[in-house]
Order: structure tokens, then sequence, then C-alpha cells
């Protein structure tokens, strides 16, 4: 079922990017009186799954979920149709039309992604509003489970004060400082710390097992008693929280390893504390690996009723929702040039961090949650403008740098100069294609 939902999502929001996309470039074109043969959501390598000609145009789904296209007359594109470029330019074609619409339609796609991603943060604002946690709440700071951030000298309880001399208020301002993040300033025993981060962090922090960063210290909450489980029938339900073990406090779940270490196989004596905040004691066993065969739950609204952290909720209007919206447009955008700098930066070894469609399907939440869907959405869609905006042939950014040359130089490129830098882009496309997706097969094989 999980992989069904995951499946689901990451299907509905690569065909949803792809033909608002490739609506971009169509809609200009047909604007302008350009011909556009094909419009296809994925690709149709020999053959399609569904096809219909509607007026010159014909609309089809290829069985090759890699993205879309859209065929336009008289250009030099991945298709190479040498064939119809042979021939005399008709006033229909691509290359016919002045330059600056031949600009207008190659910028249409990316403009309608950065368009969607903006108008996505706007609903999200209204609809959902704002909620994050105060980091000045977690009393007891956060759980360091990554060996790479122990090696590097971080502990469990540690307060993030600052990031690169940025204050943090928010949970979330980890994530967004973390990519370009040289320096952290930490609380640990009421002393304030400098923890210097090395050049290649993102490398080893791609190449470490465990993607765990700062997480909240929560409670030990029951979710699931697997049937396997020792405990299958003692009487534990969703939401019960296990407060103590043997008299002794459990109160993050991070304590748990210290609490059971050396009882395997042992019965030990737990207290539960249930959703009407009744407590109950009961018996317990642990398995040979010293685990109650139980999996954790998390409820961050019942967390925070019993005051493990805050959680700060905002409301917006319509009207607030545009300037909201722009905010989290905006900073994404900023964001994700930081991680394509460090990606660029072989220094970094971000690079090993660079993944395919794997890892895109992995970012999907295995429960629907349409919040959850629609960040994860117009993400993918700056992701998607911002890729296809570099300046290599083959993608929209590389026909915008012709173009661009095109119109300050006043000389066209020829035809058989573009029909090589095409070859030249759709190889190093490919190639880095592979790679990423050669990346999630590693990464699936090694960990």
């Amino acid at each position: 079922m999980e992989f069904i939902i995951k499946i689901s999502q990451f299907l509905l929001s690569l065909s949803l990017l792809i033909v608002l996309h490739e609506l971009g470039h169509f809609i200009p074109a047909k604007l302008f009186k350009t011909k556009v043969e094909k419009f296809y959501l994925f690709f149709d390598v020999k053959f399609s799954l569904f096809k219909k000609k509607i007026g010159e145009t014909v609309y089809g789904i290829g069985w090759l979920p890699l993205g879309g296209y859209v065929k336009i007359a008289g250009m030099i594109d991945e298709s190479m149709d040498k064939e119809q470029m042979a021939q005399p330019p008709k006033p229909w074609e691509f290359r016919s039309k002045p330059a600056w619409q031949r600009l207008i339609i190659m910028l249409g796609g990316v403009t309608v992604n950065f368009i969607l991603a903006y108008l996505i943060y706007v609903a999200m604002s209204f609809v959902y509003g704002d909620s994050d946690v105060k980091v000045e709440s977690l009393k007891d700071g956060y759980s360091i489970e990554n060996p790479l951030l122990e090696e590097l000298g971080f502990k469990t309880g540690d307060k993030i004060l600052k990031i690169n001399n940025v204050p943090i208020v928010n949970d979330s301002d980890i994530g967004f400082n973390l990519i370009s993040a040289e320096q952290i300033t930490i609380e640990r025993a009421g002393q304030e710390q400098v923890i210097d981060l090395p050049e290649d962090f993102l490398g080893r922090y791609s190449d470490s097992r465990t993607k765990k960063n700062f997480e909240y210290r929560i409670p030990f909450m029951v979710g699931v008693v697997s049937d396997s489980s020792l405990n299958v029938s003692k009487g534990l339900k969703q939401g019960d929280i296990i407060t103590k073990i043997n008299g002794e406090e459990l109160k993050y779940f991070d304590q748990l390893p210290k609490l059971t270490k050396g009882l395997e196989n042992q019965e030990v004596s737990v207290e539960v504390l249930r959703a009407d905040d009744t407590k109950t004691n009961m018996t317990l066993k642990l398995d040979e690996n010293g685990k109650f065969g139980i999996l954790p739950y998390n409820n961050p609204k019942r967390f925070e009723e019993l005051g493990y952290y805050d959680i700060f909720r905002k409301e917006y209007t319509l009207g607030q929702s545009f300037g909201a919206g722009w905010q989290k447009f905006t900073k994404t955008i900023s964001n994700y040039g930081d991680q394509l700098a460090a990606i660029f930066n072989p220094k970094t070894g971000a690079y090993k961090g660079l993944g395919g469609f794997k890892a895109i399907y992995d970012q999907f939440s295995p429960v629907w949650s349409w919040p959850y869907f629609w960040g994860l959405t117009a993400f993918l869609s700056i992701m998607l403008a911002i890729l296809n905006l570099l300046p290599i042939p083959a993608l929209d950014g590389g026909h915008v740098m012709f173009l661009l040359f095109e119109m300050v130089s006043g000389k066209k490129p020829s035809e058989k100069f573009l029909e090589r830098a095409q070859i030249i882009g759709f190889f190093i496309l490919i190639a880095l294609v592979l790679f990423a997706n050669g990346n999630d097969i590693f990464k699936a094989v090694t960990n």
C-alpha cells in the first residue's frame, strides 16, 4: 500500500509539472501562429500509450516517464528532424519567427513552472497557514543520531542557536541554512560553543547511512505492536507513552538504549501514560536484541500538549497569502541556488547527494498528505525551472543562450552549429541523468 501511495503521488506530481511546463511552450507558440506538431506527456519511444490528432497537433502519452515534450515545426530540438530543416523555411515555422517571439516561446515553460510554484505557496498559505516548532521551546535540545554529527562534536541535548551567525528561530530554519553552513553555534550545559563544519560536510553527509540531522527529542509513543513482538498481547494501545522502565524515567525516546542495555531477553516493569492522562503499570519483555518490538508513533499535537515543544501557528487572509507565498517562493529559490552552487563545487562533495527519479520518489510521504504533496510539488516545479535554465544545449536555457547571442550580436548561429550543439547538449544531459540515477542505485546497494 505504501508503494501505491508514493508512486501515485510521484506520477501525479510529475505529470502535472510536465504538462504545465509544455503548455508554457505550446500557448505562446500558438499565439505567434507557430505550428506545434506534437504535445506529449512522457516520451513515446517507438510507440505511444495514447495519441490523438486534433487540428495540426498530435496529443499523446508516451510509455517512458522521464519527461515530456512539444515538437515545434522548424525548431532544432532533440528530434533532430534534418529532413524538415533541409526545406526552405515556412512562415509558420519556429525558425521564421522574430527572435523576441522565439525567446518568449522558449522561456514559456520555466515561466509557468515559477508561476505554478508561487501560486501553490499562496494557496497553501491561505488554506493551511504556517506551522513550525520554536527552537527555544526544545528545552532539552535536539537528538543526535547521525554518526557524522557525533564525529564533528555534536551531542544529544545540544541547542541550535545560530548557523553562520544567522539566528535560528524556527526548526525549519535549520534545513534552509544547513546547505551553506560553515559553522554552527550551539548551547550545551548553558555554555555557547561554535562547531566548525568541514568543507566536504555535504559530501560526507550524503555518504552517511542515515540522513537524520537534528531531530526533535520526543517521548516513546506506541504506534504499532508488530505481530511478531513478544508484547503483542500485553494490551498496549496506539498513543500510549512509555514513561518509566524499571522505575527509571524515560522522558525521551533517545534514552531508550541506555535504559534497556543489558536487559536482553528479560521482563521489565513499565509505566504507561494513556491518552486520557491516566497512568498504568505493566510488564513487557525485551527480545534478544533488547527491543520491545514496537513501532513508535509521532503525534505533534499530543507532544505539544505534554510540553515537549511549542508549535507556532499563523493563519493568513487571502491578501496576506500573496506576501507569505512570495516569501516562501523566494526563500526556496535561494535555497535551491545554494544547493546547485554546492553541487558544482567539487570541494564540497555535494555532488554525491545528487539523485535521480528514485531520490525524488523517496521524498513523497508514505501516507497521503495534501499539504506535503503540494509543498513538494512546488519545490519540484522550482527545481525543474532552474535546471531548465542551465545554459546547456538541448535544455531551454541552451536555446535561450543562443537566442540572446543572436539578439545582441544581430547574427543568427548557423543551423549546422545548432545541430552540433544540440547533440553535445544531449550527451551532457544523458551523462547527468546516468550519474544521478547511478547514485540512486549505488546508495540502494551500499546502504
